[in-house]
């Protein structure tokens, strides 16, 4: 009888794959791996110093997110990404983001609101320091923040898969020149009008940050993926 692997093993193998799938994501995104190319797992194994089960499992997770096609008989390849497709989903994450905010400026409460001006608040020192990882992930603990606070089970769980699809787009945004910056700005109008409790005002400065992103990713995209490789490819996001 096999036995059940015990829950640290599976979150081993969880860190493991999600590392993989970040920096696969990230080479993609960036324009490392171009589109058509094909992937080999057994390559890709020896890479990350892994069997060919996580890599299976890895390539499952690009191709949720669209970065990735499977082709028949061909096997996996990077897709094409699609400035028009990663707009459309843009769109959809400003107007579900927007609607968190809404609500988290009405229901967050008095311990949720100081968490979230603390986190903003120490912030700063990324912006200074400039490093496009660290804020990276401030970022969406900043945004996960929110999620919680709109107490919407339904409406964070759609954001979140979501924001799973973008998220290397979301990361790449702040390798391009000054958007660390301008997005702390932003951040900073909305933690003010969220503590203000004005939740529709809020709603129109989230739904214009995520806008900004989209911009800002979409840029990033375009010049890491000239038209004549994206020719090549199979459309993705």
């Amino acid at each position: 009888m096999t036995q059940a692997p015990l829950p640290y093993e599976r979150a081993k193998k969880g860190s493991v794959v999600n590392g993989m799938v970040q920096s696969l994501a990230d080479d993609i995104v960036s324009g490392r791996l171009t589109p058509g190319t094909k992937l080999d797992a057994q390559g890709i194994a020896e890479r990350f110093g892994v069997s060919r089960t996580p890599v299976r499992e890895t390539f499952g997770h690009l191709a949720a997110m669209g970065l990735v096609t499977h082709r028949p008989y061909r096997g996996v390849a990077v897709a094409t990404l699609s400035p028009e497709a990663l707009t459309d989903l843009y769109e959809a994450m400003a107007e579900l983001e927007a609607a968190l905010a809404r609500l988290a400026a009405l229901r967050m409460n008095s311990e949720q609101r100081a968490a979230l001006q603390q986190l903003h608040q120490n912030s700063f020192n990324l912006v200074r320091d400039g490093n496009a990882d660290d804020y990276s992930r401030y970022n969406q603990e900043f945004h996960d923040l929110i999620f919680q606070g709109a107490q919407s089970s339904q409406l964070r769980q759609l954001a979140e898969t979501t924001r799973t699809r973008l998220a290397p787009f979301r990361r790449a945004q702040f390798r391009m020149t000054n958007r660390i910056s301008k997005s702390w700005e932003e951040h900073d109008a909305i933690v003010r009008t969220t503590l203000a409790g004005d939740a529709e005002a809020v709603a129109r400065l989230m739904r214009s940050h995520v806008q900004n992103v989209s911009a800002t990713s979409v840029e990033f995209v375009t010049e890491n993926h000239p038209q004549s490789v994206e020719s090549r490819g199979e459309k993705g996001v």
